[in-house]
């Protein structure tokens, strides 16, 4: 409330000429005090539903690609969240280093942030999970998030933790049993991973288990930051290699830059990848789900939690559809044919 003042002019003019004078220098004077605190209190209540706004934390093992980031905003304004108008967004990226997660989802959390989303690989949910277990936690990756301990199960993740993911682990051999239709004549093949990262070791169990029963030659090669690519491509060359597959980890895929294809293409070394994104890059064919639905279906499930729903209630998304593109302007450039029958199965065929 805004009291009067009470408080006496001073002493009176002798005349009516200057007590005019001075008592309008005091209600001028007060006059633009009263629209400076009209112009304030105007302000308030702006500043106030700012404040008001909820929180999201959004913590990622490296930058995301806007392939990964714009399908994650428009799924948080179908549940009618707009970062800036009636959502804050904290951003902690880890550029690479594992080892930083755990003080960036401390930091979130003591943040009081009303929602986490984790994403990149397991490790920004788990970290997250170690963090808190009382604010929700949404991620987004390729793993098996019952087996990296995320959630219980799918149908009933339990705790605060759910999320969506493509599965990308799991369709190695479905991607080596591709490159095996394509290529009949290459027996030598390489598996691209990131040995730091926590979803190679799964990918390289079930690639050799695939070259085995495809008779292949398996050779696992490494890189574990964009520097090492030419060294990675150098040594599949030296190995006569005569195609590759990238596996599943943000250095391969939600940095968004393709490094890894492009480098491919200079060595002309055919890529067997995991999303549309790297077939249209120039990688020769691509097997999986729309990777952007996943982070789409991630900012729905944030904008669920906003309104009140509780992460326990919301089953593990997993996609339902796999799509085969093959990027013949690619295949051309290698010289390579693709089988009619395999033009046919293909959901999209890049020219």
């Amino acid at each position: 409330m805004i009291y009067p003042d009470t408080r006496p002019l001073g002493p009176t003019p002798k005349n009516a000429y200057a007590y005019v004078k001075h008592t309008g220098t005091r209600l001028a004077m007060k006059r633009r005090e009263f629209i400076a605190l009209i112009s304030m209190s105007a302000a308030w209540p702006a500043v106030a539903q700012s404040q008001q706004w909820p929180t999201l934390g959004l913590l990622s093992s490296s930058e995301m690609a806007d392939w990964a980031i714009k399908p994650f905003r428009a799924g948080l304004e179908q549940g009618g969240f707009v970062e800036g108008r009636n959502l804050t967004v904290i951003y902690r990226s880890a550029e690479g280093q594992f080892d930083r997660l755990p003080a960036l989802a401390e930091e979130l959390a003591n943040s009081r942030v009303s929602v986490i989303f984790a994403t990149g690989s397991p490790v920004p949910a788990r970290s997250a999970k170690a963090a808190t277990t009382t604010i929700p936690i949404v991620f987004a990756y390729g793993g098996d998030p019952v087996r990296d301990s995320l959630v219980a199960s799918f149908n009933r993740p339990g705790g605060n933790v759910t999320g969506t993911t493509f599965i990308g682990t799991e369709l190695t051999s479905k991607r080596m049993g591709l490159l095996r239709e394509i290529l009949p004549q290459v027996s030598n093949v390489a598996l691209l991973v990131n040995p730091k990262g926590t979803l190679a070791e799964a990918q390289i169990a079930e690639a050799k288990v695939a070259a085995q029963s495809l008779g292949l030659i398996l050779r696992i090669v490494n890189a574990t930051s964009e520097n090492e690519f030419d060294e990675a491509f150098a040594a599949m060359s030296r190995l006569n290699v005569g195609a590759f597959l990238p596996s599943t980890d943000p250095l391969f895929g939600l940095n968004g830059r393709g490094l890894h294809i492009t480098r491919a293409y200079r060595y002309g070394i055919p890529a067997i990848c995991n999303g549309r994104v790297d077939a249209v890059l120039g990688g020769l064919v691509s097997y999986g789900p729309d990777l952007s639905e996943t982070w789409r279906q991630a900012g729905v499930y944030v904008g669920r939690i906003l309104k009140g729903e509780k992460p326990s209630d919301l089953p593990v998304v997993q996609p339902t559809k796999f799509d085969l593109v093959i990027n013949l302007k690619a295949a051309k450039q290698l010289g390579i044919d693709i089988p009619p029958t395999l033009l046919v199965r293909a959901d999209e065929v890049i020219e």
